[in-house]
């Protein structure tokens, strides 16, 4: 099938939303499917081998970029990005931005929308309601049952079969196969031999990156290794951190990098708040299915996370310790617990391994566009 994707924001980008949508095109064009994926924007003109380091790409695929304006509200750009589907002779359109989805839907044109939280404000529900019925309306993707259950109680869903996909986000499983242990993969990153508590993504308020430094000020014995962030974040958590010596900020790192991060850490962190800001400052506590915690299991390294309902979902006390979130004492006990046990350790890293595998980016992509017809 030829498959349009239409992104919801600029390409290259450093934000999860632009990661995730760069590898689930990875996965749609390794099913086999001919994808053009449409982004709103002017071309950058970097080569693809700059492109598929910054989001840790190993397939190539067509991207075409097309002209937006902020006064538009996105809806310039989407009809642009409608109307070349179109013309390119796609099959369907698969697209997270609402307004790509409403639109195509009406036209009849086949359309996939993927919902990551509840629609806000007062278009975000029209637009849904106009996409859902729609001519066009083959699928709404979610990633959390939790989503699931909240969008079915709330809208009118059409009756056809398999109409809401649940699909988890993923990971790329070969990217991790063959990792070095941390104390090699630190002998190759310069992080020294200290005993490595790490975490991997955006300094967002509700991250947790305070208590992380509260937990260093408790554990001097060990590293603790936070890797990514806007360069105004990092400053200012480093100046937070004044004086930790071991506390290290690495900044932002290509996602093809990442993988050798994560394997310099003994331990991998979650210590996220009630509340969670995203890249739009909005609170997704309620919704997050951060694609950290797929490449952590990936890393096949214990995991400390707080204990949010929704992230349940995924982990357990076998493959997880799972702990109050702001409770430092039960943080530093288990981190202490952890650094003397490699018993416990493997035990866990056998664990996050094993569900790891269930999350690939290309058995999410398979679900998605299971028993889909042009």
């Amino acid at each position: 099938m030829k498959i349009a994707l239409v992104a919801p924001g600029p390409i290259p980008a450093n934000t999860a939303n632009s990661i995730q949508v760069m590898k689930m095109a990875q996965a749609v064009a390794g099913l086999g499917h001919t994808l053009r994926v449409f982004v709103p924007g002017e071309d950058p003109r970097l080569a693809w081998r700059a492109l598929a380091a910054h989001y840790g790409l190993s397939g190539e695929f067509e991207i075409e970029w097309l002209p937006s304006h902020a006064w538009e509200r996105g809806y310039g750009f989407t009809w642009r990005a409608v109307r070349a589907a179109g013309e390119w002779g796609a099959d369907a359109i698969y697209t997270r931005l609402p307004q790509a989805a409403a639109i195509a839907g009406q036209r009849g044109q086949p359309t996939i929308f993927e919902l990551h939280d509840m629609p806000s404000g007062t278009m975000g529900p029209w637009l849904l309601r106009l996409f859902l019925r729609s001519q066009g309306a083959r699928k709404l993707v979610v990633n959390t049952k939790y989503l699931q259950e909240k969008i079915a109680a709330r809208y009118p869903i059409p009756k056809q079969a398999e109409f809401i996909v649940l699909a988890s986000n993923g990971v790329d499983l070969q990217r991790y196969a063959e990792l070095p242990s941390p104390a090699a993969a630190r002998k190759e990153l310069g992080l020294g031999k200290m005993f490595t508590a790490g975490y991997t993504g955006h300094l967002y308020k509700g991250r947790g990156i305070s208590f992380i430094i509260d937990l260093a000020r408790r554990l001097p014995k060990i590293l603790f290794l936070l890797v990514g962030g806007r360069d105004a974040d990092v400053a200012a958590r480093r100046h937070q951190a004044e004086g930790l010596l071991n506390v290290r900020f690495v900044g932002f790192v290509p996602n093809s990098d990442l993988p050798r991060y994560q394997a310099a850490c003994d331990v991998l962190l979650m210590p996220y708040g009630r509340q969670v800001a995203g890249s739009s400052g909005s609170d997704i506590a309620a919704y997050t299915n951060p694609l950290k915690m797929f490449e952590y299991l990936a890393a096949g390294r214990p995991i400390l996370t707080s204990d949010l309902p929704i992230l349940r979902e995924v982990l357990n006390e076998e493959n997880a310790i799972i702990l109050p979130d702001q409770d430092l004492e039960s943080w530093v006990s288990a981190l202490a617990g952890l650094q003397g046990s490699q018993t416990q350790r493997d035990a866990l890293s056998a664990a996050a391994r094993k569900t790891s595998a269930e999350y690939s980016w290309e058995k999410r992509a398979q679900r998605v566009f299971h028993g889909l017809n042009g």
